[in-house]
C-alpha cells in the first residue's frame, strides 16, 4: 500500500533550542487510524507540530502524497489536506458553535457549499445542531472537543492529526471522543493521534508508533504493539493486554 504521509528521520525543536525530535519517522497509510505513544517529553506533540508546519524541520523529510511539506506554513499544509487539532482545541470561545464551524471552512469561497457542509456536520453530530447558537467557550470540555474535531471535517481533509484529544476529560466523555474519531475514520479520513492514554489509543487504532527521546523505537500494527511485553512494561504500566 502506498504511504499517504511519510516522515523520515526528522530533527526539530523550538526556536534555537535543543532538538526535541532526533530522527523521528512515521509511516501513515490512507484510511487507517495511527496512534503515537511514548513517555512525557518523548516529542509526540512536537512531531505533529513539525508535520503541520508550526515548527521548522532542521533535518529529515516529510512527504505528503509524494510532495515535500518541509518549509511550508501551517495554512499551506492545511490547504493540501492535513488538519491539526492541538491540545487547547483552538476554538473561538466568544463565537457560536455555528460560527466556529464556518471558521473551519474559511478557505471555501462558495458560501452555499460551506453552509451545506456545515449542515452535513450537524447531521453527523446532533449536539452541535442543538448548541449551534451557544458560545463555544460556555460548552463543556467534551462538547468543545466534539466541536474541534467535527470542525476539521468541513474541509474534507485527507488527514486529521489529534493531539491528546482525551486530556482532562471524564472516562465517559473519553469514550465519546473515540466514538467521534471512529465517525471520522468511517468518513474516509486518515487519523494520526497522540494519546496520553496509550492503552485506549492503541485499542482504537490500526497502527501503533512508539516514540521515545525524539526517536521512533518501533512502529507496526496496533495489535502487535499492544501484545509486545516490552511495550507493556515500558509504556502501558506493565498491564498485560488480553
Amino acid at each position: 500500500m502506498t504511504e499517504l504521509l511519510q516522515v523520515t528521520d526528522v530533527v526539530a525543536g523550538y526556536g534555537d533550542g535543543p532538538a526535541i525530535l532526533n530522527g523521528a519517522s512515521v509511516t501513515v497509510q490512507p484510511g487507517k487510524v495511527h496512534c503515537i505513544i511514548g513517555p512525557n517529553g518523548a516529542g509526540k506533540s512536537t512531531l505533529l507540530k513539525a508535520i503541520c508546519g508550526m515548527l521548522r524541520i532542521r533535518q529529515g523529510a516529510v512527504r505528503f502524497k509524494g510532495d515535500s511539506l518541509v518549509g511550508l506554513r501551517p495554512d499551506q499544509v492545511l490547504r493540501r489536506g492535513i488538519c491539526f487539532v492541538p491540545q487547547e482545541r483552538a476554538l473561538f470561545p466568544k463565537m457560536t458553535v455555528r460560527e466556529n464551524l464556518r471558521m473551519g471552512g474559511f478557505s471555501l469561497t462558495d458560501t452555499t457549499d460551506l453552509e451545506r457542509r456545515i449542515d452535513e456536520i450537524e447531521d453527523r453530530f446532533p449536539i452541535l445542531r442543538d448548541r449551534r447558537d451557544q458560545h463555544a467557550g460556555t460548552m463543556s470540555g467534551g462538547q468543545q472537543q466534539t466541536l474541534a474535531m467535527a470542525r476539521t471535517m468541513i474541509l474534507k481533509p485527507d488527514i486529521v492529526m489529534l493531539d491528546e484529544p482525551s486530556l482532562g476529560l471524564a472516562p465517559k466523555i473519553v469514550q465519546e471522543v473515540f466514538g467521534i474519531m471512529q465517525v471520522m475514520a468511517e468518513a474516509g479520513i486518515t487519523i494520526l493521534i497522540v494519546e496520553q492514554n496509550a492503552l485506549m489509543g492503541l485499542k482504537h487504532a490500526d497502527w501503533g508508533v512508539v516514540l521515545d527521546l525524539g526517536r521512533t523505537l518501533f512502529e507496526g500494527p496496533a495489535a502487535e504493539v499492544l501484545a509486545d511485553p516490552r511495550i507493556q512494561e515500558l509504556y502501558l504500566g506493565g498491564k498485560k493486554v488480553a
